[in-house]
């Protein structure tokens, strides 16, 4: 009897860890032992989780009940008895962390494979740059910001290639296979996006600056303004003075250590986006994750393509880290030296808090929009076709919407 519970117990294990890995979404697999609906589960299941955690649970007592001896047994026939209960559970945590391994190494695999196709090298006098290019039309240098590369440039601006805007979209210093130079700061890598427009012969281009792709972006306009045509910072990483009042909160010590130490290892990011999704949307993404709740499905795709796509980390944990060095010593540019057609997006919610001082960089240039939401976070959720619209208008009329 006790030896069935034993094997009862081993095989519930196996269910019960496959049944909760399926509801943390880490693996995907058909149903096993369903009941009722028997359809394919989709993305993460808190009811598989919950049920293959009760399972685990219930194994467990089967193990142990079926090991109990009686009192007047002696220790080393006690010992002999617990081999099976050790067996099981060493078999169960191997069998999922293979798993968990083997889903790890097909998700990296993928993001490698993914971000080593559609983009060039190219060598200008400032170094090689990596970009990639799509549409044709009036020109626009895309920036990406903190955790992005060619890719997450191009995925803010693909709606734009489609109306008449010539996308190109780089890997700053640091991030991909844009190598990081010796002096990385936001004017070195402001003239490096003009030795971009060199090498393509571009002789004047609109540029959008993301987050941490701002400062670059602004120095570009204060440094090249023969070369700029018109400037866009989202949600921009940027200067204010200290007597303002904060948006957002800094971020505390621990908290952007424990990021940091996140954002440095893919396997941890992996593990942690799949473990602990809404708090990487709220951490990593500065936007509050309650807002995906009443998104529609689009937003919804969007932003969680843009937290796994930031996937390898580690071909962008120089750039990250030289982000956070710049994003700590930011001081007062000359922003009175911009004349050009300028539109400063952002949402008041960013937990970056980058609402604060994208409202101030827009008084202090002449003739800047300034485009603020009170909601949707630093991802801008449920106004990203009011924003593309806006920046649309902006680049084929001069004008800021």
């Amino acid at each position: 009897m006790k030896k069935s519970a034993t094997v009862l117990g081993v095989i519930f294990a196996l269910l019960g860890g496959l049944w909760l890995l399926q509801g943390l979404r880490l693996v995907h697999i058909r149903p096993i032992l369903c009941f009722a609906d028997c359809a394919a589960i989709q993305g993460k299941s808190p009811t598989w989780a919950v049920i293959g955690a009760v399972t685990l649970a219930i194994s467990g007592l089967l193990i142990i009940w079926s090991l109990q001896r009686p009192h007047n047994v002696r220790q080393s026939t006690s010992f002999r008895q617990r081999h099976p209960l050790l067996i099981g559970i060493g078999l169960g945590v191997s069998v999922v962390a293979l798993v968990i391994w083997w889903r790890f190494q097909s998700d990296i695999a993928a993001a490698h494979a993914r971000v080593s196709k559609g983009s060039v090298l190219i060598e200008t006098a400032c170094g090689a740059i990596e970009y990639q290019e799509a549409g044709t039309g009036i020109p626009l240098l895309s920036v990406h910001g903190s955790g992005g590369g060619f890719d997450q440039g191009m995925s803010f601006a693909a709606p734009l290639a489609k109306q008449g805007i010539r996308v190109i979209a780089m890997s700053r210093f640091g991030y991909l296979r844009t190598p990081m130079p010796t002096d990385s700061s936001a004017a070195a890598q402001a003239d490096a996006h003009v030795c971009l427009l060199d090498a393509l012969g571009i002789k004047q281009a609109a540029v959008m600056g993301g987050s941490a792709g701002a400062p670059s972006a602004l120095q570009m306009a204060i440094r090249h303004p023969d070369r700029v045509s018109g400037l866009i910072l989202l949600v921009p990483l940027a200067y204010k003075p200290p007597a303002n009042t904060n948006s957002a909160p800094p971020l505390s010590p621990w908290v952007e250590n424990a990021m940091m130490q996140v954002i440095s290892s893919d396997f941890f990011f992996w593990a942690t986006t799949h473990i602990a999704r809404n708090q990487m949307i709220k951490v990593v993404l500065a936007t509050p994750p309650e807002l995906l709740g009443g998104a529609s499905p689009a937003e919804q795709s969007r932003i969680n393509m843009m937290l796994d796509t930031i996937l390898p980390v580690s071909a962008r944990a120089a750039g990250l880290r030289s982000d956070s060095a710049v994003g700590k010593t930011l001081t007062a540019a000359a922003l009175d030296k911009i004349r050009v057609p300028t539109l400063i997006i952002s949402a008041r919610d960013d937990g970056y808090g980058t609402y604060a001082s994208a409202e101030y960089t827009a008084s202090q240039i002449t003739g800047a929009k300034f485009k603020g939401f009170e909601t949707g976070g630093h991802t801008w959720v449920g106004h990203d076709d009011e924003v593309m619209a806006a920046i649309l208008e902006m680049l084929l009329t001069g004008k800021q919407r």
